[in-house]
């Protein structure tokens, strides 16, 4: 499960320094504070927020001002914030910093949905380098001295590639580090993530750090992503699904203590985990029954591999309460050791290339015209929190 030990790293993000160089990327519905609880009390590193939507935020949505809440116990705070107009964003960046929400920025251009790229927003966003700088210059004057970072993909497509420009614009615009997750929009999470374009990004980012985002999924993946691209550090998204652990894995290979003791993932360890994130997902809703709905789609996650049979899996995936996931969880074979092979490789969905979504004439230039900023105004009318 774990890999070679490589020297340990901190990482630096502007004045945050972590013990090892682990981010948590951001997941909508997955990276409430209840999971990032979780992870932190697995491994270190930075654990970042669902994505929030700056409009949402600048207008106190009741939904986005829930999800920029943080537990007492999490240190640093990060919140990913996504928007396209420069001043809601800075705007939002203004009020995280008045009302001490965060210690950390992020600014989303890496989200490939196609609700958010057909509006100009996310991965599509960087091509239009002017709005880019923009955005990006605007947050971090806003941010004063609390570190602002940003995380991008490579760009839309093979042929429409934004990722060096955006990283030397970023530099320019004094962020505290740049993420680069190693695939296009066009590719969603499909194939194989590119790390050769994180390390053309290294070697065109030389004054902050530069963080690899894609196919981290073990311990040994991470520290061959550093070793082949001279990253800074990590970003983990899809590879922590069901397993928060890995946090810990991340740390003894990455970080200081690496002569801990490698996680035994049993079935009843596997199980105690399970059970322990749906307690925090009821105290975070506040509502027993919503904790325990909320849970269900991280069953298949967590069991991967396991011997839990399919009754029993379908059982945990309409149970209300948490009595019943214990009694659920107590049928199983609690010595059932790992199962290996069964239990590694990719989590969640990968999805397929596919065209990605844009707004009309969006390719044509890399300056942005009068019809472009109608669309981006109706992005901005997007109020959902997250």
């Amino acid at each position: 499960m774990t890999s070679a030990l490589a020297p340990a790293r901190a990482l630096r993000i502007g004045p945050i320094e972590l013990d090892a160089p682990v981010v948590l990327a951001p997941m909508a519905g997955i990276t409430n504070t209840a999971f990032r609880r979780l992870c932190r009390e697995y491994g270190a590193g930075l654990y970042v927020s669902e994505m929030i939507t700056s409009r949402a935020l600048v207008e106190r949505n009741v939904t986005t001002m829930r999800l920029i809440r943080h537990h007492e116990s999490e240190t640093p705070r990060s919140i990913q914030l996504y928007g396209v107009d420069p001043k809601t964003i800075a705007d939002a960046v203004r009020i995280i910093v008045a009302e001490d929400h965060a210690d950390h920025i992020d600014l989303n251009f890496g989200c490939p949905v196609p609700k958010v790229t057909r509006k100009g927003g996310g991965s599509a966003l960087p091509w239009k380098t002017g709005l880019f700088r923009d955005i990006v210059e605007g947050a971090v004057r806003a941010a004063g001295d609390i570190p602002l970072t940003v995380k991008m993909r490579k760009g839309i497509d093979a042929d429409h590639l934004t990722y060096l420009d955006a990283g030397r614009i970023a530099e320019d615009a004094g962020v505290a580090a740049v993420a680069l997750h190693g695939r296009t929009a066009s590719e969603f999470y499909s194939g194989t993530a590119d790390w050769s374009a994180i390390a053309k990004l290294k070697e065109t980012v030389t004054s902050v750090p530069v963080l690899g985002n894609g196919d981290i999924w073990s311990a040994h993946d991470a520290v061959r992503m550093m070793a082949e691209t001279g990253c800074d550090g990590v970003v983990v998204g899809r590879g922590c699904l069901g397993r928060p652990w890995l946090f810990g894995d991340l740390a003894r290979a990455l970080g200081p203590e690496t002569d801990s003791m490698p996680v035994d993932a049993t079935l009843g360890f596997v199980a105690q985990a399970f059970r322990r994130h749906a307690e925090l997902l009821v105290e975070f809703f506040e509502d027993e029954g919503r904790g325990c709905r909320d849970i269900r789609k991280h069953v298949a996650w967590y069991f991967k591999g396991y011997p839990v049979g399919g009754d029993t899996r379908a059982q945990l995936a309409t149970a209300s309460s948490l009595a019943e996931i214990d009694d659920l969880l107590a049928t199983l074979d609690g010595e059932a050791p790992y199962p290996g092979a069964a239990a590694e490789g990719q989590r969640g969905r990968a999805g397929t290339p596919k065209r990605p979504a844009l707004p009309d004439g969006w390719l044509d230039s890399r300056e942005l015209g009068e019809d472009a900023s109608c669309t981006l105004l109706e992005a901005e009318l997007d109020t959902s929190g997250g």
